[in-house]
């Protein structure tokens, strides 16, 4: 007999605390450390830095945590991973935060000491991001993680700059720009959002020239009404077709031609359209169909020209209020509407951009895009599948090369000098970090004009994304650490969200084909949006973000990386509940008490003779592990976590464990007990090896203290079915459960005691379980 053995876990319950203990084990063993002279085939995550401006939410955080479970995936499916960690540093969000926290502007401050003030502030939002990560359980490289604004990287970015240059990939131009004035910088298409915003839309008394006849011109926009240089309408609206080589006067006296354009809306309005330099994009390429000379009123702050006349100085807003005003006193309004219109906002701050025109630096993309398309479509896959059309789209609305420079400071630098002479640019050799803004020219005399006479650095850095993308070459060793690029070459995978298709992954897949001529990853993995319990994405604005650290004291971290899983599949958008993080951690308390009750059994050295139940159970578990594997191959972790937590809590435990009770404990003993803990542990260490990727620390826990002299879980393989465990007992499963539910139900109706013994028919097809179900049932006269 074996009742009353010890069980080797003596913990009787689960808590995150143990987490941490398991966590400092990681540590001291450096257990993923990453082999690059390992003889297994390599795999490399181009980890997504995360953005060090204020605090993760519990979506972010849940978006990491699937990131480890491809890294522990891989590991356990016999790959050296390559999984290192980066922050990301740089850009307009920093700024715009170390504005805030110390109550001052970038423009009126000191460059120097600013930059000083950004570094204070990222160093310790920095500490979060490390913080949150560790305590994750995410198996990265912290002790070596990267910083896009660290001197290397930045090199990095520099020299793909220079190479780029010399390959004539950029030029600098003068044209109109997406700008925000709250930023002071030029954006790229790929970062503006568009919000629906209340506005008025106004209705103006213009005049055809020669009748005076009125014309009602419908607008948005009347502080641009000194840049209007025509009106248009739709060739197909009739209304209007009495204007068709006409020209009319606006309100300010100005005449200006009639053009039918298909781009008019004959249901937006009156029909009629005013194009002015420059309400919106439409309004640039308008302007250059038509062949129209531009005014241009707003300026790189936001403010109205002096060609605005008295208008001049005054900011968007403020001049919108003054122009309606004056032109209601002059009885050009023929009325005003309120309505919501699609607004088009800075990506970081959600000011409505302005169209203004600038000298900017661009680098082709346009030229690439075909090409690019049909590499992604021929050699990458995407998880899900469905979502390369989020690339797709994104690729087939591309009309313009990316503006790479900005009028900001925390930044690369673009490292760029001119010739005081001639004006010329003049660049470096790569190698190392420049700020032409500060340090000193790379030559003496111009290369171009020969003169001696100095040269003026460039103040100008580039946008944020020309670093990050850049991140499987960094990462992976490319022109800083040949060894490793030999070893590793560009990343396998490219995790992120899918917010970010248009900027992070097009502009990665368009640097590295430009320095490479190839697709920057094999596989794409696009997650899905992380919402609140209403369905609202997380801002500090509606008060809904749901922070990590209160779920890490409560449940800890596998509670809620089991939650992420569990949730959706991949791709898919989920909501965060309390409620169902709870229900994680309800379910990892039921595993930690079905291992500790294993646990209190030897393992046999040697498998013994199966009874029928033991053959059924394995055959459950070797169904749980091919569905569960479908989902690991395609890095969708939600398969196998809603099998391990059905096969665990709605088979396992409370049908299999309870049929083999008595054998266990040895109310019969020999063979049949001896086949009872053999298939205890068997499945168990399935289980276990099953959902370490998902819930690392329970499940390394559990296997230390089980099968200690095998060390972690994490340096096992992910179990595979056995085809000797299909059997024809198999089939009986269903059968079997519901006659264990069917006899439990008739003794709580009766108030019997689940130990009281009874009379109850078991069904001929169950007879081959008999003396399990006998014995667990209490069932007489059998």
């Amino acid at each position: 007999m074996t009742r009353g053995l010890r069980p080797k876990i003596s913990e009787k319950h689960w808590a995150p605390s143990l987490e941490l203990e398991i966590q400092r084990v990681w540590e001291e063993e450096d257990l993923y450390r990453f082999d690059p002279n390992s003889e297994k085939p390599k795999f490399s995550i181009d980890t997504p830095p995360p953005y060090a401006s204020g605090k993760w939410h519990a979506a972010a955080v849940i978006h990491y945590a699937q990131i480890d479970m491809i890294a522990r995936t891989m590991r356990m499916r016999g790959y050296e991973v390559y999984f290192p960690w980066g922050v990301d540093r740089n850009g307009l969000p920093v700024e715009v935060e170390t504005e805030k926290k110390y109550g001052i502007k970038m423009s009126e401050y000191p460059r120097e000491e600013f930059l000083g003030l950004c570094r204070k502030f990222l160093d310790e939002a920095e500490k979060d991001i490390l913080g949150i990560g560790r305590r994750l359980g995410i198996s990265a490289d912290f002790r070596n993680y990267f910083q896009t604004d660290s001197e290397m990287w930045r090199t990095q970015t520099q020299a793909t700059f220079i190479e780029a240059w010399r390959r004539g990939l950029v030029y600098e131009d003068y044209r109109p720009n997406n700008y925000c004035p709250r930023c002071g910088t030029t954006l790229a298409d790929a970062e503006i959002e568009y919000r629906d915003m209340e506005t008025l839309l106004v209705y103006l008394r213009f005049r055809e020239d020669e009748s005076g006849r009125e014309v009602l011109v419908a607008t948005t926009r009347p502080e641009l009404l000194p840049a209007c240089a025509a009106v248009i309408f739709n060739p197909e609206d009739e209304r209007h077709a009495w204007l068709r080589g006409r020209r009319v006067r606006t309100p300010l006296g100005r005449v200006i031609p009639v053009a039918e354009h298909p781009y008019a809306d004959p249901e937006f309005g009156t029909g009629l359209v005013m194009v002015c330099s420059y309400g919106d994009k439409a309004d640039v390429r308008l302007f250059r169909e038509l062949k129209l000379e531009p005014t241009i009123l707003i300026d790189e702050n936001g403010k109205m020209t002096e060609a605005a006349g008295k208008y001049a100085g005054m900011t968007v807003e403020e001049a919108r209020k003054v122009i309606i005003r004056d032109l209601e006193e002059m009885g050009a309004v023929a009325r005003i509407e309120r309505l919501v219109h699609r607004t088009p906002v800075c990506w970081r701050c959600k000011t409505p951009i302005e169209i203004v025109p600038m000298r900017e630096y661009y680098l082709r993309q346009v030229d690439f895009k075909d090409a690019i398309r049909e590499a992604v479509e021929e050699q990458v896959r995407f998880h899900p599948n469905w979502a390369i059309r989020y690339l797709l789209d994104w690729i087939d609305s591309i009309e313009t090369d990316w503006p790479i420079s900005r009028r900001r400071y925390y930044a690369t630098e673009i490292p760029v000098w001119y010739c005081k002479s001639c004006g010329k640019p003049v660049l470096p050799e790569p190698g190392k970090y420049y700020r032409p803004w500060r340090d000193d020219p790379p030559v003496d005399r111009c290369p171009h004009c020969g003169s001696a006479e100095g040269f003026v650095g460039e103040t100008r850095v580039f946008d944020t994304w020309m670093d990050s993308s850049i991140s499987p070459l960094v990462y992976n060793g490319f022109g800083w650490n040949e060894k490793l690029y030999s070893a590793l070459g560009t990343s396998d995978i490219r995790p992120q969200g899918k917010d970010i298709v248009r900027t992070w992954l097009f502009y990665t897949l368009l640097r590295v084909w430009h320095a490479l001529g190839k697709p920057a990853f094999r596989h794409i993995w696009i997650s899905g949006l992380g919402l609140d319990e209403r369905g609202r994405a997380m801002h500090k604005s509606l008060g809904n973000v749901v922070y990590p650290w209160p779920i890490f004291e409560k449940y800890g971290a596998d509670a809620l990386r089991m939650f992420g899983a569990a949730e959706a599949h991949h791709g898919s958008d989920y909501r965060i509940s309390g409620a169902r993080i709870e229900g994680a951690f309800k379910f990892l308390q039921k595993l930690w008490n079905v291992a500790r009750f294993v646990s209190s059994f030897p393992m046999p050295d040697e498998r013994p003779e199966l009874r029928p139940t033991d053959l059924w159970i394995l055959g459950e578990l070797n169904g749980a592990v091919e569905r569960a594997l479908r989902g690991y191959e395609d890095f969708d972790f939600f398969p196998p976590a809603r099998e391990i937590r059905h096969f665990v809590w709605e088979v396992f435990a409370p049908h299999y464990v309870e049929l083999v009770k008595s054998r266990a404990y040895g109310d019969v003993e020999g063979e049949g007990q001896r086949a009872a803990w053999w298939t205890l542990h068997t499945v168990l260490r399935g289980v276990l090896r099953l959902a370490a990727p998902i819930v690392p620390h329970i499940t390394d826990v559990i296997w230390r203290s089980i099968y200690g002299r095998e060390k972690s879980v994490h340096l096992q393989s992910l179990p595979t079915p056995n085809p000797d465990w299909d059997t024809e007992y198999l089939r009986l499963g269903q059968r079997l459960m519901k006659f264990n539910s069917e006899v439990w139900k008739f003794k709580k109706e009766r108030g019997i005691s689940l130990k009281t013994e009874i009379e109850y028919p078991i069904p001929g097809e169950l007879e081959p379980f008999r003396a399990d179900l006998v014995a667990l049932h209490r069932i007489r006269g059998s």
